[in-house]
């Protein structure tokens, strides 16, 4: 067999193959392959990527009359030392700001980011829903966390379903069979940001566990409170973030929603585009117990729940969950108390009440730990906010 022959033949089964994988594509209804192929593969990455919203329909969170940041007088007047700068370097860090007592103390920007760019919140977009639900409460557009989710949602009404509570789709524990897998591309991350329908998609899962008792990290639960949401508040929860968060807290630039489809339904579980500026004001709204300049935007007491461990919420080993409120981190850090919005590149907002500190980081990677409950890169940025105010 000559040289052309060989190749025309190894054309031939690769052509087979396409065909093959393709053919099964179509039977299985899994079209959002190929936009996950095209958003990660093909774009030189094995995962979704911060700017991915340029390449998304999206819905604008808009804003109102802006309330800038207070500028300390000591305003960048500490900077990284060598450890900290590579540290930033080697996991793509694009944006890291500190505010301390309500001013802007640090801030820096990498790769063409500055204080007007937007990024992927990813999971950070489930404690801004958290914070949406609590609005929703305080507004009796929601009876209460512990009112069963079926109220709003029928198709959940069974025998499981009719025991699960906006609480437990708050602390992670709804008892739905979602799973969580950012490897597998037929996983719900994978199906529910790639494709077009999540609504079409929730029908899939069903409550099969008892809710309330193992905490289950699922951003499914998310995206079904957020159906909850625009069940009571009859709009979109772009414009609903808009007129009750980003406009009251004076947000200086509008934000991104990423939707499912084009005038469709917003990611609750992730993609949220915004600066790190604005991201941090919802830092500074939860430091002040929910109120900003005067007005009680979210109940104190939701706030502080928010913020606490959850008592008996178990881990699967029937452990206390220690480390998720409603839809916050909770964590401590040499001695002290602090807690956050979490990305899966390594998006933070993160609070220390003690010291009355806000970190805000955005960027392409995080560093991952073992044997702790938080990527490991987190401990680092607190390490560098307590060195940077502190000189």
């Amino acid at each position: 067999m000559n040289v052309k022959s060989r190749v025309l033949k190894r054309l031939g089964w690769i052509l087979f193959w396409v065909f093959i994988l393709h053919f099964i594509v179509e039977v299985t209804g899994h079209h959002y392959i190929y936009n996950t192929l095209s958003s990660t593969v093909f774009e030189g990455r094995l995962g979704p990527g911060i700017l991915e919203y340029k390449d998304m329909p999206n819905r604008v969170i808009e804003t109102g009359d802006a309330q800038p940041w207070k500028i300390s007088s000591d305003y960048n007047a500490a900077s990284f030392n060598e450890e900290e700068l590579s540290f930033h370097e080697e996991f793509g860090t694009v944006s890291f700001l500190v505010i301390k007592n309500d001013e802007i103390v640090f801030e820096e920007y990498w790769d063409d980011f500055d204080l007007e760019s937007i990024s992927n919140s990813f999971s950070m977009a489930k404690s801004v829903v958290g914070v949406l639900t609590g609005i929703a409460i305080k507004k009796g557009q929601i009876e209460s966390v512990d009112k069963p989710a079926y109220w709003y949602l029928p198709q959940y009404e069974s025998d499981l379903g009719e025991k699960m509570t906006i609480r437990h789709l708050l602390t992670m524990s709804s008892g739905i069979n979602f799973d969580e897998s950012y490897i597998n591309p037929f996983s719900f991350p994978a199906r529910a940001n790639y494709g077009d329908n999540l609504e079409l998609l929730l029908r899939n899962y069903e409550v099969t566990e008892e809710p309330g008792e193992y905490f289950n990290y699922q951003s499914g639960g998310t995206q079904v409170l957020a159906f909850a949401l625009k069940s009571v508040t009859r709009t979109s929860l772009s414009e609903y973030a808009s007129e009750n968060l980003w406009k009251p807290l004076g947000a200086e630039h509008e934000a991104l929603w990423s939707l499912d489809h084009e005038g469709g339904t917003e990611k609750a579980f992730c993609c949220i585009n915004a600066t790190a500026r604005d991201f941090a004001r919802i830092g500074k709204l939860y430091l002040n117990n929910g109120r900003w300049n005067g007005v009680q935007i979210v109940d104190s007491a939701y706030v502080a729940a928010s913020v606490s461990q959850q008592q008996g919420l178990k881990n699967e080993d029937g452990s206390q969950c220690e480390i998720y409120g409603y839809s916050w981190w909770l964590g401590e850090h040499k001695s002290k108390y602090f807690y956050m919005m979490r990305g899966i590149l390594g998006q933070y907002v993160i609070v220390i009440p003690e010291d009355d500190i806000i970190v805000v980081r955005m960027g392409h990677k995080r560093k991952y730990g073992s044997g702790i409950p938080h990527p490991e890169d987190v401990f680092h940025y607190i390490d560098m906010a307590q060195r940077l105010t502190a000189e």
